[in-house]
């Protein structure tokens, strides 16, 4: 789910860098627009600077050389009005420019255009200094009044404006996150349920409709895969127990028979050796298969784990084990009382394949030890030996490929790791894992971690 929601971010940021780069484009091409305009005519050459340049160069006998040719550069006019409205001097005056006005005229030329020319007046000591731009170079407002409030407030809301409108952009990204994320979480919740092999059901209206169908039709196909193959396998087991119990029988009988050769016998002992691990296997491979695809119902009742355990060992003792084998029970000082909710026969049958698999590779002898240990909200069931142990790269190996059907071996012996697989099923049918230490000639450790529930008790 977070790696969705990293996804779904990652667009939408992308979405947001995306307007925040438009804007930046959008202010660059204002400025290459505009800026050449409002540098050139806001420039030495604007009517603010042109005033004051030819105020402070006037004399009585006019301007200089050096300012007239500016304004003859620039395309303006200019002209002096005494008091009296008469034109005292001009440069580049245009014919359509009269020479005398009235109090009335300048009053209303001040203000905007004198015969189209926009103009531009200072006034001076001795009268009125006009200086005319050329026509269409600037646009005048003759009602240029503006409340100061308003103009105070503008900086104000022109911040407030931008302010909005980014906390809005954050607020569309944030609610469109949320919203892909709650309805797509349902869907990913269900696609992660479905890569376990669990069935799903999920029902979805709206735009991701046909998207939850799909997973649904995924996961009636897989289920009846699942069923079909369980089905297989336990139909197999069936048809294999009565051909494998009459081949057993009848190697029991000929093993028996003191009118048959020694060689005859041997070899009758070894079928019903070979047979009987047939049946375990077999038996193992039915097991496997209906707690893989959850056929195989678990009859949890409340059970003394310590007490389990030691009669694990003392079944082990009295089906004759081997003298070179030592069966050893540790259970601490805590775990004696635990009493947990769980499957026995299943819970036996894990301690028996891990005590088996210590036994089948170390054919030179070794000590096996069954401990229980417990913390404050699990217990551990180990089941060690100090035998040869494994290789790092076969311990590897197990854990990243324990199912029978990965291994190469021939023998029957082996049981192909079908062992292994049978317990880390069980120990997650109980809800725990199942964890492999070992290394070369320091023996193998099984620990399965069972979570101790809150209404385990203790006696």
């Amino acid at each position: 789910m977070k790696a969705f929601g990293k996804y779904i971010s990652k667009y939408l940021l992308t979405f947001f860098a995306f307007a925040l780069v438009l804007l930046l484009v959008n202010i660059l091409a204002f400025t290459l627009t505009f800026g050449g305009i409002v540098s050139r005519e806001y420039g030495s050459a604007s009517p603010a600077n042109m005033l004051e340049a030819v105020a402070a160069d006037l004399s009585a006998s006019g301007i200089s050389a050096e300012v007239e040719q500016e304004l003859t550069r620039n395309g303006i006019w200019a002209m002096h009005l005494n008091a009296g409205g008469s034109c005292d001097w001009a440069v580049a005056l245009p014919e359509v420019i009269p020479m005398q006005y009235t109090i009335q005229d300048v009053a209303v030329f001040s203000k905007g255009y004198l015969e189209d020319y926009p103009v531009f007046v200072r006034r001076m000591e001795d009268g009125l200094l006009v200086l005319g731009y050329p026509k269409n170079s600037f646009m005048k407002i003759t009602g240029n009044y503006f409340p100061v409030r308003a103009v105070k407030l503008f900086p104000l809301f022109v911040t407030g404006i931008l302010a909005a409108d980014i906390s809005l952009l954050f607020l569309v990204y944030f609610l469109s996150k949320r919203k892909i994320s709650k309805n797509t979480e349902p869907i990913m919740a269900s696609i992660k349920t479905l890569s376990t092999g669990k069935p799903v059901d999920l029902s979805i209206h709206g735009e991701l409709s046909e998207i939850a169908d799909s997973v649904n039709q995924a996961s009636k196909i897989l289920n009846r895969q699942n069923e079909a193959r369980a089905n297989w396998i336990s139909g197999v087991s069936h048809d294999i127990r009565t051909p494998l119990s009459m081949i057993m029988g009848y190697a029991q009988r000929i093993a028996g028979d003191g009118a048959a050769s020694g060689n005859i016998r041997q070899e009758a002992k070894i079928i019903q050796v070979q047979s009987a691990k047939i049946k375990d296997l077999v038996q193992d491979l039915n097991l496997v298969s209906q707690l893989e695809y959850e056929m195989q119902p678990l009859q949890k009742e409340p059970v003394r784990l310590s007490k389990l355990l030691r009669s694990c060992a003392a079944d082990l003792l009295n089906a004759g084990i081997a003298p070179e084998y030592s069966v050893e029970v540790e259970v601490s000082p805590d775990a004696e009382t635990v009493v947990m909710a769980c499957d026995p026969r299943l819970i036996s049958r894990a301690v028996n394949n891990l005590v088996q698999n210590s036994i089948r590779h170390n054919p030179q002898g070794c000590t096996i030890r069954l401990c229980l240990d417990c913390s404050e909200g699990a217990v551990s069931l180990i089941v060690a030996d100090n035998g040869v142990g494994l290789s790092s790269e076969k311990l590897r190996e197990l854990e990243e490929k324990p199912h029978y059907m990965e291994s190469t071996d021939e023998r029957l012996d082996l049981r192909h790791g079908l062992g292994l697989l049978l317990v880390r099923q069980i120990a997650q049918a109980h809800g725990g894992t199942m964890k492999m230490e070992s290394a070369s000639q320091n023996g193998c450790r099984i620990i399965l971690t069972l979570q101790k529930p809150p209404s385990s008790r203790e006696y």
